[in-house]
């Protein structure tokens, strides 16, 4: 009731789902290639109708899965394949290697009505804004960050991109649904935003690609018309993220079979930069509704686990989290600096690491000073050093909540998907993902045991940590941050 409540006040589309259909994976190295829930390409090479991949970019260097969907092309001559990426992201080495010229040839090899490539670009970065600003930096003002990855009737919710690292040294969260109810509506998410992207062709140029906006599309290019291009978005967009009207004749569906009605998946999508209002997004409302009526004191003996790999919540969030009444266990995972993507990191994004600790280093004082540094715990990832031998990063995200009475079972409900659930995830980027409602026992067990398994390499840390001089963050690190907000971007 609790989780149904919190969904009917922005109404969520609630996809059944049978516990079983559900795997959530660890997806570390030695997982890889066995575990049930891992992004394996043994999936994709047994594909028969369709594979979908939607996903911020491919690497430059991942031959390996480029073989692997040629396999699977040639195995299944009626199989079709679409991927979806980010403009700016996957054009950016150009005319160097890139995603783009990684996948152009995919067309040219199989033809334009089997492989479809996509890349959105944002409505944000247009004219003399997208001039100046310099390439390593533009992914602020806005990216296609939704992260599925559909095979036939299956598909995997992640955090994860497409590339070696992230299922190999990358700390990440993997789920699988083995539901075609589930699958068609998330590819329809991607179809969505597939007709308001650039068309990626293979070409003699030295970039290997060129971008067309096809006849077919739904808009103007944002490079075009950016409010045009919004305008027609949001009609694309709004019937996909909110809830089907009732039926005319008012006549309900008769109820759900219990074994059906103890798992709920209840779709989350946030592309406030493309609707207009009022604004169709449902991520940030339902983790809105959740933590204000954790903030019941009746919610006492309840208990969270919130994670973001990089760590800066949007300003609502944090004062939510803040706000709960749950009492104990609660507890923030993040990523040390030598666990953050960026750590050492050349130019301008070098500064990141320091700038997310910055974040924590508030978010810990507020903690102590609202009185709550006794049932709140944050907790820095780190597993080697990034750039070291045996160095992981971590970019896991979510959001658990075990209700009064399920602590030594496991949480009831889960927030996964692709969000890092920034003011920037809110505002500037394409999120895509799920809230998890379950009464099942096995089910809150997985999601428990994986809870765990984030934490095996985190350790709490403390306001007297942040104090060391090692920890302490210098002025160009506040300045960096103070520009990038004021001329229009985001962490």
């Amino acid at each position: 009731m609790f989780a149904r409540s919190c969904c009917r006040c922005v109404g969520r589309v609630r996809l059944q789902s049978r516990p079983a259909q559900l795997s959530v994976a660890r997806a570390q190295a030695r997982h890889y290639a066995t575990s049930p829930g891992a992004p394996t390409q043994e999936r994709i090479r047994n594909a028969k109708s369709r594979i979908f991949l939607s996903t911020l970019y491919i690497g430059k260097s991942e031959r390996e899965l480029i073989e692997t969907l040629q396999e699977a092309l040639h195995l299944n001559p009626e199989l079709k394949l679409s991927i979806l990426t980010d403009c700016l992201r996957g054009t950016r080495e150009a005319p160097e290697p890139s995603c783009a010229s990684l996948l152009a040839p995919l067309v040219a090899k199989f033809g334009a009505d089997r492989v479809e490539i996509r890349m959105y670009h944002t409505p944000n970065l247009t004219g003399l804004r997208k001039k100046c600003i310099p390439k390593r930096i533009n992914e602020g003002w806005g990216l296609q960050h939704m992260k599925l990855y559909g095979v036939d009737d299956e598909i995997i919710l992640s955090g994860a991109n497409l590339s070696t690292d992230y299922f190999t040294n990358r700390q990440d969260r993997y789920h699988l649904f083995k539901s075609k109810r589930v699958t068609d509506h998330f590819y329809n998410i991607h179809h969505g935003v597939s007709s308001l992207s650039f068309l990626v062709a293979p070409s003699d140029e030295p970039a290997g690609f060129t971008l067309a906006w096809p006849a077919t599309n739904a808009t103007p290019s944002p490079l075009d018309d950016p409010r045009a291009f919004v305008r027609g978005a949001t009609s694309v967009l709004r019937p996909l993220l909110t809830a089907p009207q009732s039926q005319p004749s008012g006549r309900r569906q008769p109820p759900s079979p219990s074994t059906l009605d103890d798992t709920r998946v209840y779709l989350l999508g946030q592309m406030t930069q493309i609707t207009t209002s009022p604004d169709p997004a449902t991520e940030l409302p339902v983790i809105t509704s959740i933590l204000t009526r954790l903030a019941d004191p009746a919610y006492a003996a309840s208990s969270w686990t919130f994670t973001a790999g990089y760590f800066n919540p949007a300003p609502s969030l944090t004062k939510l989290l803040l706000a709960t009444a749950s009492s104990s266990h609660n507890v923030v995972i993040t990523a040390a600096p030598e666990a953050n993507g960026f750590y050492r990191s050349p130019g301008v994004s070098g500064l990141l690491p320091d700038a997310y600790t910055l974040l924590a280093k508030r978010f810990v004082h507020a903690a102590y000073h609202g009185g709550r540094a006794a049932d709140i715990t944050l907790k820095e990832w780190r597993n080697g050093s990034v750039g070291q031998p045996g160095g992981w990063t971590y970019h896991a995200k979510g959001l658990w909540v075990a209700m009064p009475g399920d602590e030594a079972v496991g949480p009831s409900m889960s927030v996964i998907g692709s969000s890092n659930y920034t003011k920037r995830s809110y505002s500037h980027d394409l999120e895509v993902g799920a809230l998890i409602v379950t009464r099942d026992v096995g089910l809150k067990r997985r999601l428990k045991g994986e809870q765990e398994w984030l934490q095996e390499h985190a350790r709490a840390t403390t306001r007297d940590d942040f104090a060391t001089n090692e920890r302490r963050v210098g002025l160009k690190v506040r300045i960096a941050m103070w520009i990038v907000s004021l001329v229009g971007g985001a962490l």
